[in-house]
């Protein structure tokens, strides 16, 4: 006999059918859920960006599909990317690490204006006028120090920078806040100046690292004694305990070079209302506050409460108050970019 009776196609074979259709219509409800995910690109780094944006998922109950660049294209990437992407975005909403390649997305047609509460907080030198985009949390270019290579003073940074400098450490121009610097040496001392300077620092072996965290990885270490990077991998080394001190780069009669984040929704998002809500919450004093507590210790723009961050960000505010015209940077940008990839890119 058979260990179990013939089958029947009445009820069972109902409950079977209902059963498949169930499963199915779970299956296209967690496809609509995950189709209806804020798509975020974020240049800023993962480490730091992360918690930011899972926090506001976590406050707003809207899901976010977060895209990372790599250390070494960011923030070039997802520009070119949303380039490319223009006329069929997959992406909402754009968190850059710096502000000349959203100004280039906004001189494509690719950015949708909006001025909300958060956009009338920030100061008018670090927002486009139209509204396109808005810097909220800054870093500033600092030379990276090994105390145990050399003093941390400027007399030893200037005999440094002029002898050989097989031991100075650069990320190469093309991407991210080195871009921003070369922009901005660009704009005060003028394009064949800087052409010279390039030429000059290759010429003397300047180590061209891959990111701005592989300059600070090569001083904490000490393969190199100086390097060219940013706050917030400073303070990473910081943090780790390495033996390193900072200076500020001045250039162009004493100025700054001071690269905020900039945030911006993509022009025919079908989430509006969901991307400017994360829009507000990334200007919010709360964000601004968070992110100078956080380990990136970044530079808050417009009005918070002081007494609220850190001593050496307010350190560091100073410092920003002699950054170089962000505009005047911004002209540049087209021009140096081209020069650097035909420098760059084979």
């Amino acid at each position: 006999m058979p260990d179990h009776p013939p089958r029947r196609r009445g009820a069972p074979f109902l409950l079977l059918i209902g059963a498949v259709v169930i499963a199915v219509g779970i299956v296209i409800a967690l496809s609509a859920g995950k189709s209806d995910a804020l798509v975020v690109y974020c240049a800023h780094d993962a480490v730091y960006a992360e918690s930011v944006l899972r926090d506001f998922e976590r406050r707003s109950g809207i899901p976010l599909a977060i895209r990372y660049d790599s250390e070494a294209t960011k923030s070039l990437g997802l520009v070119e990317q949303l380039l490319s992407e223009k006329d069929n975005s997959r992406c909402d909403v754009f968190w850059n690490n710096q502000a000349m390649g959203t100004q280039r997305l906004k001189e494509a047609g690719v950015l949708q204006a909006y001025k909300g509460s958060g956009y009338a907080r920030i100061p008018a030198a670090f927002k486009d006028p139209e509204g396109c985009w808005t810097g909220f949390g800054a870093r500033l270019r600092v030379y990276i120090i090994n105390t145990e290579r050399m003093p941390a003073t400027e007399e030893a940074v200037t005999e440094k920078l002029a002898g050989n400098l097989d031991r100075v450490a650069m990320a190469k121009p093309l991407y991210g806040t080195t871009y921003v610097h070369y922009c901005a040496l660009w704009s005060l001392l003028g394009e064949e100046e800087l052409k010279r300077l390039h030429a000059d620092w290759r010429a003397r072996n300047v180590v061209e690292a891959t990111g701005n965290a592989h300059c600070k990885n090569l001083v904490a270490s000490g393969v190199c004694d100086l390097a060219w990077t940013d706050t917030d991998d400073f303070f990473l080394a910081v943090d780790e305990g390495k033996p390193v001190a900072m200076l500020p780069v001045r250039i162009g009669g004493g100025k700054t070079i001071c690269s905020p984040n900039t945030v911006c929704i993509i022009k025919g998002t079908r989430r509006e209302p969901q991307a400017q809500q994360l829009v507000e919450y990334l200007l919010s004093e709360e964000t601004k506050i968070g992110l100078a507590n956080a380990s990136s210790r970044q530079i808050p723009l417009g009005p918070v409460d002081e007494s609220r961050i850190p001593e050496e960000v307010r350190t560091l505010k100073s410092w920003a108050a002699d950054a170089c015209p962000l505009s005047n940077v911004m002209r540049a940008a087209p021009d140096c970019l081209a020069w650097l990839k035909a420098e760059y890119v084979q």
